[in-house]
């Protein structure tokens, strides 16, 4: 099979990073000179990246960040692509590369849950006496998710340990295994976790992508797609058989299609077919609607009686 002519490169390396500020600037004009686009943070803590580019521009760049002497060990998990995965290169200082916002913050190189390969993984995983948490939100689980995984009730990852406090009888005495896309999430949460008192945490090394990739598990026991921040949105990860999770927000039947709710103020991630989005107005609600700046109104040029009669058809 032919090699795809782009690359997507998923990485994150915790690592102290000074002036990141600075550090921030001069990465971002070195991803645009070797024509990379993609979305990369800085923090103090490391970095954290998704970036797209030719396999010329991204061996380059890998070859760039492991001349650095804090990044030379860093591991790349990579996926061809027809295409950018991204319109832009973003390069932003953050003041950490996951959004926990903890009084007490979690240093991974201190305290973390235990590593488990693709295949450990795979094993806890039909394990009765093992819980597995899902560290990521909502429409991300949504989409696709571990078979058995607990799925959190929350909308950004800030909130989940005061979800999982305000779970915490579902954990009570069992053996803890989380995940995240990549596996930048479970390195804090893990920690975090273990800080509250449960004894034994694991998590999934290298995240859903690299259980995806991983050749002897190939993705089995996991449903659905994987959600990506960018233009792709969904990816495979099940080599073995698709099984489609995701269901219509207006129907309930198998979707895998992400719209964002077309009120500029709501902005939630819809799972829809296409005709659905035209018959509801991409919106999630009879207020989103009829909001004044619904961006479906105004890209479909509606005038107010077109839009009444669309409404009176879903009444």
């Amino acid at each position: 099979m032919s090699q795809k002519p782009y690359r997507v490169l998923l990485y994150y390396q915790y690592v102290t990073i000074e002036n990141p500020e600075e550090f921030a600037v001069e990465h971002k004009a070195m991803c645009e000179e070797i024509g990379l686009k993609g979305r990369i943070l800085v923090a103090t803590e490391g970095i954290n990246g998704t970036v797209s580019g030719t396999v010329e521009q991204t061996d380059l760049y890998m070859e760039k960040m492991r001349q650095d002497p804090r990044f030379a060990d860093m591991i790349f998990k990579i996926d061809e692509a027809d295409e950018h995965a991204f319109k832009k290169m973003k390069v932003r200082h953050r003041p950490e590369l996951v959004t926990l916002r903890l009084e007490d913050d979690v240093n991974p190189h201190e305290i973390t849950g235990q590593y488990l390969s693709p295949k450990e993984f795979y094993e806890r995983l039909q394990d009765p006496d093992t819980i597995v948490l899902d560290a990521r939100n909502d429409y991300e689980f949504d989409l696709g998710h571990f078979r058995g995984a607990v799925r959190p009730d929350i909308l950004n990852f800030r909130d989940l340990p005061d979800w999982v406090r305000e779970n915490k009888e579902m954990f009570a005495d069992k053996k803890i295994i989380t995940y995240c896309t990549g596996g930048i999430r479970c390195e804090k949460f893990s920690g975090w976790l273990l800080k509250e008192g449960f004894k034994d945490v694991a998590q999934l090394h290298g995240g859903i992508v690299t259980y995806g990739k991983d050749p002897e598990v190939q993705g089995e026991l996991w449903d659905g797609q994987l959600y990506v921040f960018d233009e792709r949105i969904g990816v495979p990860v099940n080599q073995k058989e698709h099984v489609v999770v995701g269901k219509d927000y207006y129907s309930g039947e198998p979707c895998e299609r992400y719209v964002n709710c077309a009120n500029p103020a709501c902005n939630r991630k819809i799972l829809c077919s296409e005709e659905n989005e035209h018959k509801y107005l991409r919106s999630c609600s009879p207020e989103c609607r009829t909001h004044p700046r619904n961006r479906y109104v105004a890209q479909h040029g509606l005038t107010e009686s077109e839009v009444e009669e669309r409404l009176q058809v879903i009444k």
